[in-house]
């Protein structure tokens, strides 16, 4: 990445972070993937219980790597056989988890977190039961503002995600929101986190970097 552009990513991430405080929730600036793993071991201490949100950027950070390392007690949802009613179970235990990880479809300057689910276990456990809340975002995901965030939503992550997943939906073959009412439709549950009434809760971690959708 251009030099330049490197420094006009920081003055956003650092004004998100600003806001983020402002709205009594932590942010921190890392400069790569090294720095990332050494920030959430100061967050999270070794053997804690630890849960994970759907995340492409907890993959390409190597973040889901890290959590299997036998570093903590990690409820891992992408462990192989699992069956739904395993899931509900792990879904359930994560709301008693130390730590919760996870990224955000979007996070505005303004310092909110923009979020949309299908299941909505993700968003719930943002929202309550874990000690805390770990949120490892690129740059990629800051958006001016709420409209921005919900038109990342409609126009990268949701068709993104569907293709991924290969959903029956509209937007795996158009590329953009329909606004479907398929049963496999991954847009059900709307959240904005505005502000933690509870301080030292949500940490939101930035890489100068894209990644996840």
């Amino acid at each position: 990445m251009d030099k330049n552009v490197v420094w006009v990513n920081e003055q956003k991430i650092e004004r998100t972070i600003q806001a983020l405080e402002k709205n009594n929730m932590k942010g921190y600036l890392v400069k790569n993937k090294e720095e990332l793993l050494e920030k959430i071991q100061e967050l999270v201490k070794e053997d804690s219980l630890v849960g994970c949100g759907g995340s492409m950027t907890l993959f390409e950070t190597g973040v889901i790597d890290f959590l299997r390392s036998g570093k903590y007690k990690f409820l891992d949802r992408y462990e192989a056989n699992l069956t739904q009613e395993d899931l509900k179970e792990m879904y359930r235990k994560t709301f008693c988890a130390d730590a919760y990880f996870t990224s955000t479809n979007a996070i505005t300057e303004n310092g909110e977190l923009y979020n949309v689910d299908g299941n909505g276990n993700r968003i719930a456990a943002m929202l309550y039961g874990p000690d805390k809340v770990i949120v490892i975002t690129g740059v990629n995901k800051i958006v001016k503002n709420v409209e921005e965030a919900i038109n990342r939503n409609k126009e990268i992550c949701a068709p993104a995600n569907a293709k991924r997943i290969g959903t029956n939906t509209p937007c795996k073959t158009t590329g953009q929101c329909m606004d479907c009412n398929s049963p496999d439709r991954i847009c059900c549950e709307y959240t904005l986190i505005k502000r933690q009434r509870m301080a030292d809760r949500i940490h939101v971690i930035f890489i100068n970097e894209n990644f996840g959708y």
